[in-house]
């Protein structure tokens, strides 16, 4: 045995040589490695598909399923309204037959107050003219109207309780304002302000309408103010159909 050779080295020269040979057509079937820098560009295009394949199923499992890219955004006329834009039109029709009982926005000889808050001047002042002028409207005599100031929309409950409990008086118009700021104290002042009012009312028999803006933003204020004359025709229509349900009961 030689330097140059040892015992079965052709055997393993011969069975390399056939492994090679069975892998050369595979070899020359996938033709020449990329370059270094194109097989770079490759992995770096991998890479960003796949961390986008996972932003999108992380989406998913959050509940955010991202629109198609080939969908085209939606117009704004187009997009869903969340609130609707106001009151439903039409009035209330009785069917013939039935006996109705119905009051009346005259306020010809009736003694009203007015309880209004101070806290939003700005916005109460506005609702309190509104309110006084639709009361001139209505034929309520100024010396018949009172007006009473409470600190604000919280404190209109008792101001409305108080007046009412007098028995001085027809109805009750309630006028505030609340603008939601960045904590519950809106949602806390404006329900308890509805309910009290409304408490006011059933406790006293004497009518009481809720005049408070609940408002997003203060500039939403001047497209509403005409709130206070609206609280004015619902307080002196009660007032009048709760005269005629008392007159009614002793006839």
């Amino acid at each position: 045995m030689t330097e140059e050779h040892w015992p079965g080295e052709d055997r393993i020269s011969a069975t390399e040589e056939d492994d090679l040979g069975a892998e050369a057509p595979e070899a020359e079937a996938d033709g020449q490695p990329a370059p270094p820098e194109e097989q770079l560009e490759a992995e770096e295009a991998e890479e960003a598909e796949e961390a986008e394949d996972a932003e999108d199923a992380e989406q998913r499992r959050d509940g955010d399923t991202p629109a198609p890219d080939d969908e085209p955004p939606a117009e704004e006329d187009e997009l869903p309204r969340l609130r609707g834009p106001g009151h439903a039109p039409g009035q209330l029709s009785v069917p013939d037959g039935y006996g109705t009982l119905t009051g009346s926005s005259d306020g010809a000889g009736r003694p009203v107050a007015v309880v209004v808050s101070r806290f939003n001047g700005e916005v109460t002042n506005k609702l309190l003219e509104s309110a006084l002028d639709e009361l001139e409207l209505a034929g309520v005599a100024r010396d018949s109207v009172t007006v009473a100031q409470v600190p604000g929309a919280f404190e209109l409950p008792l101001g409305a309780m108080a007046l009412a409990k007098t028995r001085r008086y027809a109805c009750i118009v309630a006028l505030g304002c609340v603008i939601r700021g960045e904590t519950p104290h809106f949602d806390y002042v404006a329900g308890e302000a509805a309910s009290g009012l409304q408490l006011a009312a059933l406790e006293t028999g004497v009518p009481v309408s809720f005049g408070v803006l609940t408002l997003e933003s203060a500039d939403q204020a001047d497209e509403r103010v005409g709130k206070g004359a609206e609280a004015v025709r619902t307080a002196l229509e009660m007032a009048d159909l709760f005269s005629k349900l008392r007159a009614s009961a002793t006839a």
